[in-house]
């Protein structure tokens, strides 16, 4: 690898670095949702992910009915958007945890939400029944400007081409996928720019890099996890080290110091977490470049 590529990516490190501390702000996903994955249940009123035990409930009432969405609300949510729960359609219940401040919070409440955790101070639970869209008529979710075929990068398209890692469009949401060895993505123009959607590309395809017979990384952390942070972390600086080497964003784009960010708040108590991170970062790029049929060298 050239010194100028190992320079580069010394102030892509550098500039997330110096974003964070600045403030990133709040990670927002690139891509629009028409809907949400079984696996991450979220309420139609809030936008919230449903949290603790509901997540579970939810999970379990979409895999016995076959539902192919996670998005949920009460018979009023649904109304207020113009939408019908059809007759005869059972619900699930969900508890709203919420901390009794006084008497006359125990007596009211709202449904507002119906994701949260039980906080450790006194408490009342309060249970709710929802729907999923796939139980309501007449819901028509917010239109989608889909990004045109011709922003697409031919110089991006063939660098992870090259890379071997199959993936697969059309899911919901991006991820990796270990068992299979795939990568999932949303189709291209559900994402708000060409960057956002390559970003997320390779930040996925940086996952499968670390499998068993590539990079052997330790993929086995669960969410939320020191070891997922970690992993989180390397390969999102990854995606900024490669969009500048692709000359598709040469320098890091707010949202990756967002991500980052998000991901350190786990690792607090490590604060050169960014820094080993960043080195694991290096060794996938350098892995990605190593499979291209000549060097892609944009950094000069």
């Amino acid at each position: 690898m050239t010194q100028n590529r190992t320079d580069l990516y010394t102030r892509i490190t550098a500039e997330i670095v110096a974003a964070i501390e600045a403030g990133a702000g709040k990670f927002k996903m690139p891509w629009h949702h028409t809907g949400t994955s079984i696996t991450r249940p979220t309420n139609i009123a809030s936008g919230k992910h449903y949290r603790g035990v509901n997540v579970l409930a939810l999970w379990v009432a979409a895999e016995i009915a076959h539902y192919d969405s996670g998005l949920w609300g009460t018979y009023r949510q649904w109304q207020a958007r113009d939408a019908q729960v059809r007759k005869g359609e059972r619900g699930t219940t969900v508890v709203l945890w919420k901390q009794a401040s006084s008497a006359s919070d125990t007596a009211g409440g709202d449904d507002r939400a119906g994701d949260e955790e039980r906080p450790s101070r006194p408490i009342f639970a309060r249970a709710f029944t929802v729907f999923n869209v796939a139980q309501v008529d007449g819901y028509q979710p917010e239109p989608v400007v889909l990004l045109p075929e011709s922003e697409r990068v031919a110089d991006a398209e063939a660098f992870i081409g090259n890379l071997g890692i199959t993936t697969v469009f059309g899911s919901p949401s991006a991820y990796y996928q270990p068992a299979t060895d795939t990568v999932h993505m949303p189709d291209f123009g559900y994402f708000n720019e060409a960057a956002g959607f390559y970003g997320s590309w390779i930040h996925e395809c940086g996952h499968a890099s670390g499998a068993r017979h590539r990079l052997d990384r330790d993929l086995s952390g669960r969410f939320g996890s020191a070891s997922y942070a970690r992993e989180e972390i390397s390969v999102e600086i990854l995606s900024g080290m490669i969009l500048a080497d692709l000359g598709i964003a040469h320098h890091p784009r707010p949202d990756h110091a967002a991500y980052v960010a998000s991901w350190l708040r786990v690792l607090k108590d490590d604060p050169r977490a960014i820094f080993t991170a960043a080195s694991k970062a290096q060794q996938a790029a350098d892995w990605m470049h190593a499979r291209q049929p000549q060097a892609i060298d944009k950094a000069a």
